[in-house]
């Protein structure tokens, strides 16, 4: 058996050991934390300048969202021969987008969401790319 200093020592080694890494492991996730939290107040800067407003119309849909002079509007009609959808997007009164596509059939409610969805989150993703 060792003598009483060497065990000591083997044990106060071992416990620096232990504490570096749990140090180790808490500074990784406060990094990682932190840079969560940048991204979240990103997100949440551009969801707060972003007003968003959804409407039902008939078994469509129809979103309106403006930030400033900025205006996006997407409108989903649905009837039950087809369906119709319209996307624009204005800086004050200049049109900078205006395109709509016709199907020959009638969209589901699950894809009329899906469609708003997709439409709100690419509005989203290129504002809080600029």
């Amino acid at each position: 058996m060792p003598p009483l200093s060497s065990r000591v020592t083997l044990t106060v080694l071992r416990s620096l050991a232990c504490r570096s890494a749990v140090f180790g492991l808490v500074l990784s996730l406060n990094v990682t934390g932190g840079i969560a939290q940048q991204a979240q107040a990103a997100d949440a800067a551009v969801e707060s300048d972003l007003q968003i407003e959804i409407t039902k119309i008939g078994l469509g849909k129809e979103v309106v969202m403006t930030q400033g002079k900025k205006e996006w509007f997407m409108r989903v009609e649905v009837t039950p021969e087809n369906s119709v959808i319209v996307r624009q997007e204005k800086q004050g009164e200049r049109y900078l987008l205006d395109e709509s596509e016709m199907h020959d059939r009638a969209m589901t409610p699950a894809e009329v969401d899906a469609a708003i969805s997709d439409f709100i989150n690419s509005v989203k993703t290129r504002q809080k790319a600029k």
